[in-house]
This record gives C-alpha cells, sequence and structure tokens, in this order.
C-alpha cells in the first residue's frame, strides 16, 4: 500500500477564533491530499475519462495545531472494490510526531461523460498499491 504524503505550514488563514486550526480548515487538507494524490498518479486519459465522488466522511479530532505549526499530511488507500475505494488520511505534527486528526472516507468513482458509478478498473486500483 503506498503511502502519499506532503507537509504545510499552518497559516493565519488556517486560524479560528480559539486560535487553533478551524475544524473546516481540516477538512479541508483531507480533500486536497487526496485530490493532490490522484493527481500525481492517474495517466492524462485516466484523468479525462473517470473522476470521483465523496459518499461519506469520517474524521476525528484528537488534537490542535496552532499558527506556524509544521504538519505532515498522509494519505494511503488500502481497499478499492468494485465502485468504490476507502481512503485514510492522517495529519501529524511534524515536530512532536502527535496525531492530530485521522479521517476515513468512502470515494465513488464515476465515469465523466455518463456521470453514473463505474467499476474500478484494474490501472486505477493499482495507482494505490
Amino acid at each position: 500500500m503506498q503511502v502519499f504524503e506532503k507537509t504545510i505550514i499552518v497559516s493565519e488563514d488556517d486560524i479560528d477564533d480559539l486560535n487553533h486550526v478551524n475544524n473546516v480548515r481540516y477538512v479541508q487538507w483531507v480533500q486536497d491530499i487526496a485530490k493532490d494524490h490522484w493527481l500525481a498518479y492517474a495517466t492524462k486519459p485516466i484523468l479525462e475519462t473517470y473522476s470521483w465522488f465523496l459518499v461519506n466522511h469520517f474524521i476525528e479530532y484528537k488534537s490542535p495545531a496552532l499558527l506556524g505549526d509544521k504538519l505532515i499530511l498522509k494519505t494511503f488507500v488500502p481497499l478499492v472494490e468494485g465502485v468504490s475505494t476507502t481512503r485514510h488520511v492522517e495529519i501529524f505534527n511534524a515536530e512532536t510526531k502527535k496525531l492530530l486528526v485521522k479521517s476515513k472516507a468512502k470515494w465513488c468513482l464515476i465515469d465523466n461523460n455518463t456521470q453514473r458509478p463505474t467499476r474500478i478498473i484494474p490501472e486505477i486500483a493499482e495507482l494505490f498499491n
């Protein structure tokens, strides 16, 4: 199973009234790393033919992040089945290595022409291994 990751720095735009990262920002980062992972490995023909639709999403907030914190976002897809995948995202404080947020989401593959769910072809499943 392939783990895709990126590092970000918490900016003032990420901070809420309680002086820590806003929950909505974490949700955005979860979506952003999923998209970055997909775009990093999918070929142009795959990108032209398929898209992903979010079916459900669970996020657990374990500890806050603060202005200036360096964060490591990691994502992996341990399950590819039928028309859907299960994607995990974990967000860590880079300095303390503490897990701040974890997320699990079910995504459905969509055919861009029909806008209907479609079975995940082997070429796509292999992108996550």
